[in-house]
């Protein structure tokens, strides 16, 4: 969903709504967020997954990031502490790929393993389920975030 950019009245209404999953994507790190994600702002993204949680703290709320992007190591687990502060309680790690040549570059493609390292991070910062591959994305396997 997107940020509502803040409208919180919007964000109450989705919230309410009979969902069991909120998802908002908050993509990457914040130092590449106005190149990544022009006209949104990461903490606007951290303020709508607490709000979600917040109203309705048995809902699950559920982010993404891609990696590849350009983050450096501290900046990524920066961000999995400030989204596990929030109460975020699922995330995806996936590799960004270039939709077009219009879009940003890869900066770097991260190996397997790495993502299998970053997911034991994520987890140790407490989330509830962590998905983390070079092609997850946002809905990969959401069977199994709920269980």
């Amino acid at each position: 969903m997107p940020d509502f950019r803040p409208d919180p009245t919007a964000v109450d209404t989705v919230v309410d709504a009979p969902i069991d999953i909120l998802n908002h994507n908050t993509e990457t790190v914040p130092r590449l967020y106005k190149r990544v994600r022009p006209g949104a702002t990461y903490e606007r993204s951290l303020t709508l997954l607490q709000r979600a949680k917040q109203r309705r703290s048995g809902l699950l709320t559920k982010t993404g990031l891609m990696l590849g992007l350009g983050e450096a190591p501290e900046e990524l687990s920066n961000v999995f502490a400030d989204l596990a502060a929030v109460g975020c309680d699922i995330l995806t790690l996936g590799q960004y790929l270039r939709p077009t040549s219009t879009q940003l570059p890869v900066a770097r493609y991260v190996p397997p393993a790495e993502f299998s390292s970053w997911r034991a991070v994520a987890l140790a910062h407490g989330f509830r389920h962590v998905e983390a591959g070079p092609l997850v994305r946002s809905s990969y396997h959401a069977w199994e975030h709920v269980r």
